[in-house]
């Protein structure tokens, strides 16, 4: 192993502080009172059982060179630098967890603090801090005949991924291991579809509720919005939905994963033995830093057991500045305008996903004060809130929308937050109240803003209670916000640009920035999703052009004559800000009727 620095390091030599501070000292990094006074302090047992990186960086002395804090993930990637290996800042997600896992023991591993990252057909990649200790290499090369390549990661990392992922793959195993020796082998497709019904594997086991925890856990500390539990014939994948996108992170084995469904079904106050029905559920549990977090649960029978999804939802996505969801302040000030009306609808579109759910649940937490009475119906309840009074949709005792909403009219209400607008019942009912003094918030799933009022119509509302009734409507989508860390100005060619704005007028960016990839954003670019938004209110002369033979395109041409920006024009704005790329408006924004 090559060095270019002057001290005599022996391979298997076990770093200490005295040597990383020589080092430091060499490059004029650390004072040397400081590096004297720690010397002696370093001779103690208490700091010998640290790594010296984590030794230096507690003392927050300030790098000599650039008045900056020399932090643990600093002197890591310094560390790397000096003894010229490459630094990896290590992502669980990219990690085979069962694969590594088999390289070694938990017990070894720890001993020297080491994690393998990769196994390949022919190297095994393992992260340390410790670069010229090799005892365990040696003996390790001869068991699996293959050559190891040293990465450099935070000793810190190291430790903590360490007790994670041999702990998850302790517990499947164990669990797995307990099904096998029940008569747990599953042999063909009709015994598949009979998942479960023997119970094998108890969900109450330890490992089981161990995976569980471990879930969630991950789940919340990787920003997933959802995962996903999914049956196969074998081995079962787990994903995550992050900024949008599924991401597969573990891989279960398929008894293993009856049994964590059947755990999750149970703290869910769900029917265990049900299994051949959909079913919904919901539960509450705590990040570690205490926060709570809520999940809406639901499972789908399929070939070879139950799917279950869970939906994350944050409590903290509430917000009471709309600026925050994505709002410019031209949206923001047309949003406060409408919902500062003492009655009317106002409607939400968009399909599935697309950020409705956080809209009007920041909205109603803004308009619940004590002085009105907020309620809702929804189908089902997305996330609890006691700032309101929620209620549910239950259709086995026929409590839909319109039944709801006819008992919400009868509880007082001030606002009404109804959780779609399915069918000309809802509509009208939904109507009437926003024309006895209420105002009523609620949700259509539809391209865009103006195609609402087509869609109202299309269900049997007559244009003039929808003339009347109508404050505005807002259309949403939600799109990755580059990563802060890695994007990288770039220019757009007219033709992108073109595509984007057309059939409209924008100024084109001199710059625009591109996706790059980094360790931070797992090499997709993106990280986060903001929001684009269309609002439409409904002026004077927009009420006289909704008609029985209402033509949307005379309709939406007269509405960005009126102010309307389309979803698209919103995304270029967002582009020329730098904070999101063509490709992904593209992607997310419908193109323009008039197209």
């Amino acid at each position: 192993m090559g060095s270019t620095f002057d001290i005599n390091i022996e391979l298997n030599q076990h770093l200490e502080v005295h040597d990383i501070l020589n080092w430091l000292e060499q490059d004029r990094m650390v004072e040397k009172e400081n590096a004297h006074m720690l010397r002696i302090l370093a001779v103690s047992e208490e700091y010998k059982k640290k790594n010296p990186l984590e030794v230096i960086a507690e003392r927050n002395w300030v790098n000599t060179k650039t008045d900056k804090i020399l932090t643990l993930e600093f002197l890591t990637r310094w560390l790397a630098d000096r003894v010229e290996l490459p630094y990896v800042r290590i992502d669980p997600l990219k990690i085979e967890v069962s694969e590594v896992t088999q390289v070694m023991s938990y017990a070894y591993a720890s001993r020297y603090n080491v994690l393998p990252i990769k196994v390949e057909d022919k190297t095994i990649t393992v992260a340390t801090a410790q670069p010229f200790e090799c005892d365990w290499q040696t003996e390790l090369s001869r068991i699996h005949n293959k050559e190891f390549k040293l990465v450099i990661s935070n000793p810190d990392d190291i430790r903590r991924l360490l007790l994670e992922f041999y702990s998850i793959a302790r517990s499947v195993h164990g669990a797995n291991t307990s099904a096998t020796t029940s008569g747990g082998n599953i042999q063909n497709l009709e015994q598949l579809m009979e998942l479960g019904r023997s119970g094998q594997l108890d969900a109450n086991d330890q490992h089981i509720v161990n995976i569980v925890d471990w879930l969630l856990q991950y789940a919340f500390e990787q920003r997933a919005s959802d995962i996903h539990l999914e049956p196969r014939r074998e081995m079962c994948p787990v994903r995550f939905r992050i900024d949008g996108v599924m991401q597969e992170v573990y891989q279960i084995p398929l008894t293993v994963m009856k049994a964590v469904t059947s755990r999750i079904k149970i703290i869910g106050r769900m029917d265990v033995a049900e299994k051949r029905r959909p079913q919904d559920g919901r539960l509450k549990t705590r990040m570690e830093d205490g926060r709570e977090v809520e999940l809406r649960l639901s499972t789908m029978p399929t070939a070879f057991g139950e799917k279950m999804v869970m939906r994350i939802f944050d409590p903290d996505v509430l917000v009471k500045d709309f600026r925050q969801l994505g709002f410019s302040k031209k949206d923001n000030d047309t949003w406060q305008s409408m919902i500062e009306q003492p009655h009317g609808i106002i409607l939400v579109t968009g399909p599935t996903g697309s950020g409705k759910t956080t809209t009007l649940y920041s909205t109603l937490k803004l308009l619940a004060r004590p002085e009105v009475n907020v309620c809702s119906i929804e189908d089902p309840i997305e996330l609890v809130e006691p700032a309101f009074n929620q209620m549910q949709v239950q259709k086995n005792i026929d409590l839909d929308f319109a039944s709801g909403v006819r008992t919400l009219l009868r509880q007082d209400p001030d606002i009404i937050m109804i959780g779609e607008v399915r069918d000309r019942e809802t509509a009208d009912i939904a109507i009437q109240a926003a024309l006895t003094g209420h105002l009523v918030l609620s949700t259509l799933h539809t391209n865009d803003a103006p195609s609402a009022v087509t869609r109202l119509l299309d269900i049997g509302v007559p244009p003039y209670l929808i003339q009347s009734s109508v404050l505005g409507i807002m259309a949403q989508r939600l799109v990755r916000t580059l990563c802060s860390h890695c994007k990288q100005e770039t220019g757009i060619s007219d033709q992108a640009w073109h595509e984007l704005v057309h059939p409209w007028k924008a100024e084109k960016p001199k710059t625009v920035y591109k996706p790059v990839g980094c360790l931070e954003c797992r090499d997709t670019g993106y990280k986060g999703r903001t929001g684009l938004y269309e609002m439409f209110r409904f002026s004077p002369e927009t009420r006289q052009l909704v008609t029985a033979d209402c033509d949307i395109h005379t309709l939406r041409r007269h509405a960005i004559k009126d102010g309307l920006q389309p979803l698209r024009l919103s995304g270029a704005n967002k582009v020329a800000k730098g904070e999101t790329t063509v490709e992904e408006v593209l992607r997310v924004a419908p193109p323009p009727l008039d197209n």
